[in-house]
This record gives structure tokens, sequence and C-alpha cells, in this order.
């Protein structure tokens, strides 16, 4: 298939790279799934599990953290909790510009 790049306006060239790119990106795909079989059948083949090679971790999949108890609350809406882990709650910088400290927010 030959396109005339040069026949081709701004908005078609746009098209047709966008398409390019989405097809490119099916191809890999399907490579890497025919490539995990091939690995997977000859992990199969030797008499060996995914686990006995890769030491149980299967790629892919995160451990799901459970919740994490609250660490501070909003004196104004007690409500309003943190665990302290990520970002802080607005609430909690506005709370410390008004001059108190983390320990006097602690639960």
């Amino acid at each position: 298939m030959a396109v005339d790049l040069k026949s081709l306006n701004h908005t078609q060239l746009n098209d047709l790279i966008t398409k390019a790119q989405v097809r490119q990106n099916e191809l890999r795909k399907e490579k890497v799934g025919k490539l995990r079989e091939k690995i997977h059948a000859l992990i199969k083949a030797e008499g060996y599990s995914f686990d006995d090679i890769f030491g149980g971790k299967v790629p892919g999949k995160r451990r799901s953290g459970g919740t994490v108890a609250p660490k501070y609350k909003n004196p104004a809406n007690p409500e309003q909790t943190w665990s302290g882990r990520g970002k802080r709650p607005r609430w909690f910088n506005d709370a410390l510009k008004a001059g108190k400290s983390e320990k006097s927010l602690l639960i």
C-alpha cells in the first residue's frame, strides 16, 4: 500500500499517523502475547511452573494494600481524617499555616 504523502493535507496526514500508531501498538501487543505463550509452553515442556522460574511473582499483579488507619483529624471537622500517607489534604496544610503543629492534629 503506497500512499502519496505529498498529496495529503495536514488533517489527513495526522489521521494517517494516528492510525499507523494504533496499528503499531496492536502488532506489538500481538507479538508480546505470542512470546508469552511460547515462554509458558517452554516452561511447561521442561516440567516447571511459572512460579518455579520467576519466584511466584506474576507480572502485572500488584499487591493489594489494605486500608491504613487515620492518624490525623481536622479539628474544625472531625470527620475529615488523613492517614499520613500521600499528598497532604488542604485542611492539614491550612492548619499548619494557621500555626498548629502536626502533633496537635494527631488523633
